[in-house]
């Protein structure tokens, strides 16, 4: 006796791969959520941060606003951003302008000169020793604040920088100006001490 024939039905077959691809989705989905928040193969986790050398420690160490070099000693940088504020606003270098604080007063709000000049800038005020310097039409400082409002290191510096400014507008050169700003009858020595500092201290 022969074998039965045996038939398959397309609708069986048909059956079968639905049932395969039902079994694959819902096996794939429950992994698919670990599959979303797992790290991207091209990032590496715990990297180094990179940061711009100069800037970045700038800021890590003194916050916003500070543009004075990291090499000048802290006397000198605890003024920072006084110093960075009003000599960006009088278009001068605040690493410059900290050279002529280092070189003037140390780092002193308080400093008084014997000739009389005041504060971390060493301005000449209309009193006190300075008073007694005499010009062609009188008492040489006449226009210039008083002692007391020159210790006051806000004030100081703004009015330094804003001399200092205002002298390399006329002047066109910041070695004319440092040669006007500091002491008479010096010539350039003063100048290019300040310099001097300058470019050793600058960023």
């Amino acid at each position: 006796m022969g074998t039965a024939p045996q038939y398959v039905f397309p609708g069986a077959i048909f059956a079968s791969i639905i049932l395969c691809i039902l079994t694959f989705s819902l096996t794939a989905g429950a992994a698919l959520p670990e599959v979303l928040n797992a790290p991207s193969a091209n990032v590496q986790q715990n990297e180094p941060q990179v940061v711009a050398p100069a800037e970045a420690q700038r800021s890590e160490a003194d916050g916003s606003g500070c543009e004075v070099s990291l090499k000048y000693p802290d006397q000198i940088r605890h003024w920072c951003q006084l110093i960075s504020s009003y000599s960006l606003t009088n278009g001068l270098d605040p690493d410059l302008v900290a050279a002529l604080v280092w070189q003037e007063s140390g780092g002193d709000p308080l400093a008084y000169s014997k000739s009389g000049a005041v504060g971390l800038m060493q301005v000449m005020p209309r009193d006190g020793i300075a008073a007694t310097f005499m010009c062609i039409n009188g008492p040489c400082f006449t226009n210039r604040p008083s002692i007391q409002e020159l210790q006051d290191p806000t004030f100081n510096i703004e009015f330094g920088t804003g001399m200092l400014g205002g002298l390399q507008v006329k002047y066109g050169d910041i070695r004319e100006a440092l040669k006007y700003y500091g002491p008479k009858d010096v010539g350039y020595y003063y100048a290019d001490k300040v310099l001097g500092i300058y470019a050793n201290y600058k960023k």
